[in-house]
């Protein structure tokens, strides 16, 4: 028989010949030929059929009407190339089959089942539908063939069926399989349409989510997910709707803190948008908060840290406030730790607080089974017998029970596990049950408060699809007691049924339809008959306590100044979204006053670019319908400079060769000529609109008298700077007028009368650069073109023969004497004009960061720089600012790829601040990442102190040789190891009683280098080997006769695959191996199964060939060679597998 290709998809929107095709993996079809003849009814036996051709669906999803409907094709040759059935109701909706006889544009019939709607549906209908459609030969009902899909039938999808129905060529003629006769026979047929219409409780049931809006489906919106921040989004969802926690985050005073670096006003702010907008909220005001940059953003975190971090974080905020206490009201139960003696009245105990209890998935079905695992008891009896005090050695249970339950219940399931065997994390997929609701009591001690049931009922939980390698996170939640549940997938949020809340989260098998090999999985891509999707979080609130928890919580708890802060916030993201859409109707006018001028403190008449909230002297900036009159804006700028409009006229200024943009010619005045009009006959349309405004200052029967347009005029306007040497200033002094054919030596009383300074006054003029006698004024004249150009030119030139022309800036300062000079000089300030434009065209805005603060935020800051500042200069900048000793901060260039520190910059009294910060260039991409960035450290002693110091790094061992704490410690360079004892006490604050004993040694490469004496130099030690410090065990202060010392380093299968610290070992004669693994044990500090999993080898430290396993009845002393082998502990590096496997521990500041 032949096998069947089936094609599906629309038939047409708005009368379309080409159909989209939907993806196979969503769509059930079914050909008559894949069941047995025997089984199959005739095709006019309806209730039979319907049965046969459409399949049953999840008990869940139930039909809310059915029907079906047999349309007549007759003279199929002569019909048209696409026709439609007579309409039929189905669940108050029209319904017809549209037919293409000879194929949508291919070589199979086509048949669609189509809404029959004259017009458009009504607003917001749609139907969920389980359809087959039947072709059969009504002279032989037993000759049919069928497909059966399931849609969503929308306005915008309003047809679904089958392009590739049945082959053209199969249908006429040619004997139908396994019958006499053909499938159309005498050019007729029937076609019966099977309906049956889902109920759709959810508001989802097969949604292809194009244009779904969850504020309007739910009244809920969602988080984004800005990299791989899924797991924090179903946190921040299920604290949000844990309402009380919403309560005590509101009230959280945070008035005099309103930053975006306060995690608890971001926090705030974050809820309130949840519960105000209609779109999916941003985290990345929250996460930026906490301190975290993009690698954090891009890492997936454990959630139960964060948990814990976040809650932590919101305790210190609520210290002080109403909200005090109310998270561990919340959150926090009590168990109790106790070892009881069976045999007499003696019970130690401890009483400790829990904000999430860990399950054990692994090895139980159900919750129940995981708490009594949790509760289990051990008993204490033989070998391991207990020390009661006052009563020796005792049999005793041991055991955690729980004292009092919170009112949510945070229950962390261990899904994901070490595995000792691979060397790696493990995802634990199986089937773990969890109620809706369940009563805690049995996990109560006999002594708990019994009182209140203890009936929780579930409010969240919280889900892991995929594996340990990729996957995403989502929660489905709860927000209101009788409510629904709702899944909230980042963005997306829709309403859920219980199946998707419990029998879909429990892990384990799929219930595989038959002839189903299994389920693709999203992140391996491959068929799987197991979940990937499991529950990891589950939360549960107590039955009786339920209304305080879910209590309303409405957005007016939260502070009024906050709601207005943000509302304000919310008005102006209004208008900066009008002002994009309405951006084409708009231009940008930037516009220098003579005010901002006056305040300019740079080259040119401004720095174009600044921003007038942050620099006074920053241009004026409007944004102007283009159509606005000039009249109008100039009447605009009057009034915003208390102005009469008549005595203001507007300039247009021109970019000049030398890269200079200076002012051009007035902007001829006509009332009715449009900014527009202005802009084209002005300026270049590569660029900005920006204009002087110029002020009369010249009145004739009050009305302005204004100086020709330029080229018609014997005038030219000049700009002038004054240099104040005293306050290292250079500003604008104002503007002149002055005849092209007058001398530029008369300019010097011009200035004198527009200072207000007398006559006499000596100054330098800065056009020339050299000094002369004018009026019996010093003077020297520099014209500014552009900071690396100070043009010099003859004051007994008229301006006309020094090539002077309109909108020249020249630059004038009090000519001092040469004892001023040299005072002003010894103070390290610029005697001239041309040093402070030197200072300016080097001036560079470095960025300061803390070295050793983890958040890079933390004591950041800017200064204003020359790069011709040397590194005492630098020194003396940065102490002023930090209020330290400058000889006391370190700087750091900054690595030209990650950002982060990269050497210590050498003390060079004359280095220039721009040959530090070459060291950043990066010769590969020829960039400059860190530019103008530079770490500093405050240190303890001088720079020139710490010259004479070494920084050796020793790692402090304790808990046996699992625990490992590193310092950074500063000895003399002439020093000894033993100088390394006190300092190492202080630095790492160890009792003195453990450095009585203590032993210092190498390593390198996880392999045993050599034991430091005391009076071995520190010199001696290189960073090629790692420095470690022990408490030197009991057993070897006591070295009993014959014992020695065997080296022992730690391998994973292969010698040659080392790791962790080697250490040395005391071994004793005639000792069994499983005495000696007991004393192992304790030397370690390696217990329980990562202990029994072990294996202990014989190395052979010449060649690492084989390992030489032992076995617990020989003696390692008489088989191991002294300073020949070692004795190798086989296990995986579990420390290894926590950087692999684990980003860096989370925090949030």
């Amino acid at each position: 028989m032949n096998e069947l290709t089936y094609g599906f998809g629309y038939a047409e929107s708005n009368v379309r010949d080409s159909p989209n095709e939907m993806d196979s993996d969503t769509t059930t079809l079914v050909g008559s030929e894949d069941k047995p003849a025997a089984e199959a009814p005739l095709a006019n036996d309806f209730a039979a059929m319907a049965k046969y051709v459409l399949p049953d669906l999840h008990p869940e999803q139930k039909p809310l009407a059915e029907t079906h409907f047999t349309w007549k094709i007759e003279n199929w040759r002569s019909m048209s190339k696409k026709e439609r059935s007579p309409k039929f109701e189905c669940a108050d909706a029209p319904w017809q089959i549209l037919f293409f006889p000879f194929g949508n544009n291919v070589d199979f019939t086509s048949f669609y089942l189509e809404h029959g709607f004259t017009d458009k549906p009504p607003q917001g209908w749609y139907a969920c539908v389980q359809f087959a459609i039947v072709l059969w030969n009504p002279r032989d009902p037993s000759i049919y063939t069928y497909q059966e899909a399931n849609h969503r039938f929308t306005p915008e999808e309003g047809d679904w069926g089958f392009t590739r129905f049945v082959e053209l060529r199969r249908l006429m003629g040619i004997v139908w399989e396994r019958t006499s006769r053909p499938l159309v026979e005498a050019d007729s047929a029937n076609v019966t349409a099977y309906l049956k219409v889902i109920k759709d409780p959810t508001g989802v049931l097969w949604h292809s989510f194009q244009n779904y809006n969850s504020k309007k489906e739910t009244g809920l919106v969602g988080l984004r997910n800005h990299g791989a921040t899924c797991y924090l989004n179903s946190l921040l969802q299920s604290l949000y709707f844990t309402n009380a926690f919403r309560k005590a985050v509101y009230q959280i005073p945070t008035q005099n803190e309103e930053t975006p670096l306060n995690s608890a006003y971001t926090l705030q702010r974050l809820f309130y948008l949840l519960q105000t907008e209609s779109d999916a909220v941003q985290t990345t005001e929250l996460t930026r908060s906490f301190g975290w940059e993009q690698k954090q953003i891009f890492e997936q975190q454990d959630v139960q840290e964060l948990s814990r971090k976040l809650m932590e974080r919101m305790e210190e905020k609520m210290k002080g406030t109403e909200a005090e206490n109310s998270l561990a009201q919340l959150f926090v139960g009590k168990t109790k730790t106790y070892i009881d003696c069976i045999n007499v009245d003696y019970e130690s105990s401890r009483i400790e607080d829990f904000w999430d209890i860990q399950l054990n998935v692994s090895g139980n079905k159900n919750l129940d089974e995981s708490f009594k695992d949790y509760i289990q008891v051990e008993v204490m009896d033989g070998e391991n017998k207990y020390f009661a005090e006052g009563f020796g050695l005792q049999d005793a249970n041991k055991g955690v029970i729980f004292e009092s339950f919170p009112q949510v219940l945070h229950l962390q399931l261990k899904r994901f596990e070490y595995d000792v065997m691979n060397d790696s994390m493990t995802k634990i997929n199986d089937r773990y049950e969890f109620p809706e609701t369940f009563d805690a009591a049995p996990y109560l001690s006999k002594d708990a408060d019994k009182t209140e049931p203890y009936i929780y009922q579930l409010h969240g939980v919280l889900v892991h699809s995929g594996d340990v390698n990729a996957g995403h996170y989502y929660a489905f939640l709860k927000p209101e007691k009788d409510g629904w549940f709702f899944k909230f997938d980042d963005e997306r949020v829709t309403k859920a049924t219980m199946k998707e809340v419990l029998d879909e989260n429990f892990g384990g098998e799929y219930d595989i339809p038959n002839g189903h090999i299994g389920i693709r999985n999203p992140y391996t891509r491959t068929l799987s008959t197991k979940r990937s999707m499991s529950a990891y979080m589950l939360v549960y609130i107590r039955q009786s306590r339920i209304d305080n928890i879910l209590l309303d919580v409405s957005a007016d708890h939260l502070s009024p100044h906050i709601r207005k802060k943000f509302e304000e916030e919310r008005a102006l993201q209004r208008q900066r979204l009008k002002e994009r859409q309405e951006q084409h109707l708009y231009m940008a006018v930037r516009v220098v006053t003579e005010e901002t001028y006056k305040m300019h403190t740079g080259c040119d008449l401004t720095t174009w670019d600044a921003i007038i909230a942050k620099d006074p002297a920053a241009p004026r900036y409007y944004r102007i319908l283009k159509s606005k009159k000039l009249s109008e804006f100039v009447e605009q700028i009057a009034a915003d400079l208390g102005e009469n409009p008549a005595h203001l006229r507007l300039w247009c200024m021109v970019h000049r060769q030398n890269k200079t943009i200076r002012a051009d010619a007035p902007i001829p005045f006509e009332p009715d000529l449009t900014l527009e009009e202005v802009y084209i006959r002005c300026v270049s349309k590569t660029l900005e609109f920006r204009s002087w405004i110029e002020k009369a200052t010249f009145f004739e029967n009050d009305l302005p008298v204004w100086h020709s347009i330029p080229s018609k005029s014997s005038y030219i306007i000049l700009f002038l700077k004054h240099f104040d040497v005293v306050e290292q200033k250079l500003s604008g002094a104002g503007h002149i007028y002055v005849r092209k054919l007058d001398k530029i030596s008369d300019l010097a009383s011009h200035i004198t009368n527009m200072m207000g300074w007398p006559a006499s006054t000596p100054l330098l003029l800065f056009e020339v650069c050299y000094k002369m006698d004018i009026l019996g004024t010093t003077a020297d004249v520099l014209k500014e073109i552009k900071p690396a150009m100070i043009d010099s030119i003859k004051p007994r030139l008229t301006y006309h023969q020094a090539e002077i022309q309109d909108g020249d800036i020249i630059c004038f300062q009090k000519n001092y004497s040469q004892n001023e000079i040299a005072a002003f000089a010894e103070e390290g300030k610029r005697t001239d004009v041309r040093g402070h434009y030197d200072f300016l065209m080097n001036q560079i805005r470095i960025r300061f960061f803390n070295k050793l603060s983890r958040n890079i935020s933390d004591g950041a800051f800017d200064l204003a720089l020359s790069r011709k500042t040397t590194y005492e200069q630098l020194s003396i900048k940065t102490g002023e600012y930090l209020k330290v000793d400058p000889t006391h901060i370190r700087f750091w260039t900054v690595h030209s790829t990650t950002g982060k520190p990269k050497q210590s910059v050498k003390r060079t009294p004359n280095g220039l601040l721009q040959n530090i910060l070459a060291s950043h260039f990066n010769p590969i991409s020829g960039s400059h990442p860190g530019a103008d960035t530079l770490f500093y450290e405050i240190l303890d002693l001088s720079l020139s102190e710490m010259e004479t110091k070494k920084v050796v790094r020793v790692t402090w061992l304790t808990e046996g040789m699992t625990k490992e704490d590193s310092y950074d410690i500063l000895v003399a360079k002439n020093g000894t190891v033993k100088d390394l004892v006190p300092l190492l006490e202080k630095k790492a604050k160890i009792n003195a009683e453990d450095t009585r004993h203590i032993r210092f040694f190498e390593t390198h490469n996880h392999k045993p280098h050599k034991v430091l004496h005391g009076d071995c130099h520190v010199a001696g030690i290189t960073e090629f080997v790692s420095l470690y410090a022990e408490k030197i065990p009991e057993e070897e202060l006591n070295i009993g006769e014959n014992e020695r010392f065997v080296n022992v380093i730690h391998f994973n299968t292969e010698p040659i695959n080392v790791h962790s610290v080697p250490f040395r070992f005391l071994i004793k004669p005639d000792e069994k191996f499983k005495d000696t693994k007991i004393r192992l044990e304790k030397r370690t500090g390696i217990k329980g199964k990562h202990f029994e999993m072990m294996k202990f080898a014989i190395v052979q430290r010449i060649n690492y060939s084989s390992p030489i396993y032992l076995s617990d009845n020989d003696v390692l002393f008489d088989l191991i060679h002294e300073g020949e082998d070692y004795l190798g502990l086989d296990h995986p590096d579990r420390n290894r597998n926590s950087a692999l496997n684990r980003a860096d521990s989370i925090f949030i500041k």
